[in-house]
């Protein structure tokens, strides 16, 4: 009598499909969550991207200043000025978080408009950069990151206070949202096993 062993690919697949499930799931009520209260997931983004800023900007301080003797002296630079503002902005963030619940409409609208002066900064500074080196491979990339960038920054800066309250969470919810179905489509095609 031959017993069938299982097949350790098959149980990997189920794994993968149901974690790719799960993840496409969780993605999908976080969306509807922050659709539904904006304002709410804004302030919880605040906290994060607080953080996330202040570490980023750290993180980029120290990589200029280690690539500095390989980069343009003008380039250099103004790496060090984005990475300067993301340090202040996160440092400015999770003190603003800290304070307390009370002044949350407020701080989520300061944050996004602090949000969109870093991203018209970084923008332009994507675009310049990628503009003075149009001789390395890829450059149109930097450029077009450059231009979405600023474009998102200028319509941060030109929406009203009202609106800044749940542009965060707005936006947050409708990217979980499409990455949510995103891995739902993809799951279900990819993971797909043969009868």
């Amino acid at each position: 009598m031959n017993a069938e062993l299982p097949d350790p690919r098959a149980n990997a697949e189920d794994t993968l499909a149901g974690l790719t499930l799960a993840e496409g799931i969780l993605l999908l009520v976080l969306g509807v969550l922050a659709l539904a209260c904006p304002v709410l997931a804004s302030k919880w983004i605040a906290a994060m991207l607080g953080i996330a800023f202040l570490v980023g900007g750290l993180v980029s301080w120290v990589s200029t200043l280690a690539r500095a003797s390989r980069l343009q002296k003008l380039v250099c630079f103004w790496r060090l000025v984005v990475a300067t503002l993301f340090v202040i902005t996160g440092s400015w963030i999770v003190t603003q978080i800290a304070s307390g619940p009370e002044g949350a409409a407020r701080q989520v609208a300061s944050l996004a408009l602090a949000l969109g002066v870093v991203f018209l900064v970084e923008g332009l500074v994507a675009c310049v950069v990628a503009l003075g080196n149009r001789q390395v491979r890829g450059w149109g990339w930097g450029l077009t990151n450059g231009i979405v960038t600023l474009i998102l920054g200028l319509l941060i800066l030109t929406m009203k206070p009202l609106a800044l309250m749940g542009v965060l969470g707005l936006l947050v919810g409708i990217s979980f949202l499409f990455s949510g179905i995103d891995l739902l489509v993809f799951s279900a095609s990819f993971h797909r096993r043969s009868s």
